[in-house]
């Protein structure tokens, strides 16, 4: 088994090798003065299992052509197998054709994969847990529950009451919920058109509670701050958010620096940069034990699924 790691989160990829107690991999990336990539392996990886990290977060493009070409590279240096290990996949959110004459990018780029070699996947907390079904072949979704709900514990917080920002995440919410054996809301909103949110009504009675909002992604945290503003005007005690990934672009440090949300806890499997210490209210939780175990149980053909939850 080797590891190796392209420019999306190299700081991920090496805790997940601290982890299984392996160095990175010997992985050249470099840019022509005309802008184009250039990749090479710089060790010996025939017949061997391979693991190439690279989340395809901001620069989305930048990050999946990386992507591409390194699963080209290993293929054609006759590695045995190759999984791209991909914390976040970028154009999960068109995921079907919702508007005429609009592409389905998360299938695009499931194509994409599967033509440059790729032969498994390894990802966590897809926006559509039905992305699955575009690849022919396995793909291991683990959830990053488990260390979000270790931080909501450890917090001790009482009369917690967990919150979904809209209809479509009521699943993952009442997943929260039981598990913490807490109560569930839910805020119905209306989005007007793309990052832009309207917050309608609260669903749930949560005046005097500790709320905690949990979703798969905050991007320009719009929605996030909507939800927070309808929870106070509800007479919450206080407010907390719980995120996988980590997209914080556009205003988004402003408005959560500048709201009343009282903490937002989120995973590295996006690198934060000085976005963390920019806004004191970010708590990032690590991933890399949770990747790097499924990372050994596929490489032993163990068994994953106890990981999902």
């Amino acid at each position: 088994m080797k590891v190796f790691s392209g420019n999306g989160n190299p700081r991920l990829a090496a805790a997940i090798c601290e982890y299984l107690r392996l160095p990175v991999g010997q992985f050249k990336l470099m840019r022509f003065s005309d802008g184009e990539l250039y990749c090479q392996v710089l060790e010996n990886v025939r017949g061997t299992d391979v693991f190439f990290i690279q989340p395809t977060c901001s620069p989305v493009n930048e990050n999946l052509m990386e992507l591409l070409l390194a699963i080209d590279a290993f293929k054609r240096a006759s590695a045995d197998r190759i999984t791209a290990v991909i914390p976040y996949y970028g154009y999960a959110r068109q995921d079907r054709k919702d508007k005429p004459r609009v592409p389905i990018s998360a299938k695009l780029v499931a194509d994409l994969l599967q033509t440059a070699g790729i032969e498994r996947i390894l990802t966590m907390d897809l926006h559509a847990p039905a992305i699955q079904g575009y690849f022919d072949g396995p793909v291991d979704h683990l959830l990053a529950a488990p260390v979000l709900l270790e931080w909501i514990a450890a917090q001790r917080f009482d009369n917690l009451m967990i919150v979904s920002p809209d209809a479509g995440g009521v699943e993952r919410a009442r997943f929260y919920a039981k598990r913490l054996q807490a109560d569930l809301a839910i805020i119905d909103k209306r989005r007007v058109e793309a990052n832009v949110a309207e917050t309608m009504n609260v669903i749930g009675e949560v005046d005097g509670r500790v709320c905690a909002i949990v979703d798969d992604i905050v991007d320009t945290a719009g929605t996030l701050i909507g939800t927070v503003k309808a929870l106070r005007a509800n007479g919450a005690a206080k407010v907390v958010g719980c995120f996988t990934h980590a997209v914080l672009s556009g205003p988004a440090i402003e408005r959560l620096s500048e709201s009343e949300i009282d903490a937002i806890a989120v995973t590295d499997t996006i690198p934060l940069g000085d976005k963390a210490d920019r806004c004191p209210k970010i708590r990032v939780l690590t991933v890399a034990p949770l990747l790097g175990e499924a990372i050994a149980r596929i490489h032993g053909n163990s068994s994953v699924s106890s990981l999902f939850v």
